[in-house]
């Protein structure tokens, strides 16, 4: 059986284009609405940067290598940590080139993951510990898959957001498939179960990430490369949560996610 993951993957390449965009009902301080104009969700302040929350957690359920997946734009980011260096983790940077999508972010952090499995997360999404140490003692590539109604009891992610994100078919505890961004007239069931792309990958995922076509967006998206893996004969186990994520991806929800951490202790 595997060891227990050491290693994770934080991908924080996106545009941000929704965290950019103004929005006249949320009020931010002005060193939040800085760092949210140039679309770097993970460092928005919320107490301090939201990632150092995410690199705490990760660092509470036990992982101690931590690949951080940005543009090469993102000096915020290296300026940060050359200046408050993690003791709990240690931090490896990849250079996505280009914002093309999750399955070509991935890639990028192929040397750090060399042979060994390990995990896959978003940057701009706090994640509950026991989700993380869940998917560290999995012992098999697999997911943490959320239920929807929970999600929106349990977070700060009103049901129409919940509706977009894509939503996982299970049978007997494996997954079969991902719809991702579900159009609007697909039934989606009431006990959904979503993806809040939190995953435990062997290096086999990175071959299908290779392969994968583009998605009509023109963006090369792990939920397709998943979905080809498992067409190939990738058994990805499934292990369900009812606890909420905090997604900070718009400007209206750097309140609530300030509010929701604040008792929250980061030790980097």
């Amino acid at each position: 059986m595997p060891e227990q993951l050491s290693k994770a993957v934080v991908l924080a390449r996106g545009l941000g284009k929704r965290m950019r965009r103004a929005d006249a009902a949320t009020q931010l301080d002005p060193e939040q609405a800085s760092v949210a104009e140039t679309g770097l969700k993970a460092m928005i302040p919320v107490g301090r940067p939201f990632l150092d929350y995410v690199l705490s957690g990760l660092a509470d359920a036990g992982y101690r290598e931590v690949c951080l997946v940005i543009g090469p734009e993102h000096n915020l980011v290296r300026d940060y940590y050359a200046r408050q260096v993690p003791r709990r983790v240690s931090l490896t940077w990849a250079i996505q080139p280009e914002p093309i999508g999750t399955a070509d972010a991935l890639l990028a952090a192929q040397a750090f993951t060399a042979d060994d499995e390990f995990l896959v997360m978003n940057s701009d999404n706090y994640y509950p510990i026991t989700a993380l140490v869940t998917l560290r003692d999995m012992g098999e590539p697999g997911a943490v898959l959320f239920d929807a109604a929970a999600l929106v009891r349990n977070s700060n992610i009103p049901p129409e957001r919940v509706r977009a994100f894509a939503y996982a078919e299970v049978r007997n505890g494996y997954l079969v498939s991902l719809a991702e961004k579900p159009d609007a007239n697909k039934i989606v069931p009431a006990d959904a179960l979503v993806s809040m792309n939190l995953w435990r990958f062997s290096p086999d995922i990175f071959e299908h990430c290779r392969r994968v076509p583009p998605s009509p967006r023109g963006e090369y998206e792990l939920p397709l490369a998943i979905n080809l893996a498992i067409q190939q004969g990738v058994r990805l186990r499934v292990e369900r949560s009812d606890s909420g994520v905090l997604d900070l991806s718009q400007r209206n929800d750097v309140p609530a996610v300030t509010r929701m951490l604040a008792a929250v202790e980061v030790v980097l």
